[in-house]
């Protein structure tokens, strides 16, 4: 069995920063990408960046230039390191990766709450 972790949530203030991580365990073979999602009230789950196991990302536009994706793979660990955060930014953050057990399957964290308000 897989799990995803989450953990990095909380309350910030326009302009702040703030960081998450998500740990990876269970029988894990490889990780394959691995991404940050959100979904606001009211609206879909989006994408909001994504890194392949060679390092390659990508971000949702409204992310760029504030916001950094990153891993450690010996840790089985997907960070996202968001900065100058802006009361749009609220959502549940979700994080996600492709992991291949005995198969290949994506898996989902529980989900952590961003919070940006003065």
């Amino acid at each position: 069995q897989v799990q995803l972790v989450e953990s990095g949530g909380g309350l910030v203030q326009p302009g702040g920063p703030l960081g998450l991580s998500c740990a990876a365990s269970g029988s894990i073979l490889r990780i394959n990408d691995m991404a940050w999602y959100r979904q606001a009230p009211g609206k879909e789950r989006e994408l909001v960046a994504a890194i392949t196991s060679g390092d390659v990302t990508n971000y949702a536009d409204a992310v760029k230039g504030r916001f950094t994706i990153s891993r450690d793979n010996a840790k089985n660990t997907v960070y996202l390191q968001m900065n100058s955060l802006k009361p749009e930014d609220t959502a549940v953050y979700y994080c996600n990766a492709q992991i291949r057990t005995t198969w290949v399957h994506y898996y989902w964290g529980q989900g952590t709450q961003v919070t940006v308000s003065s």
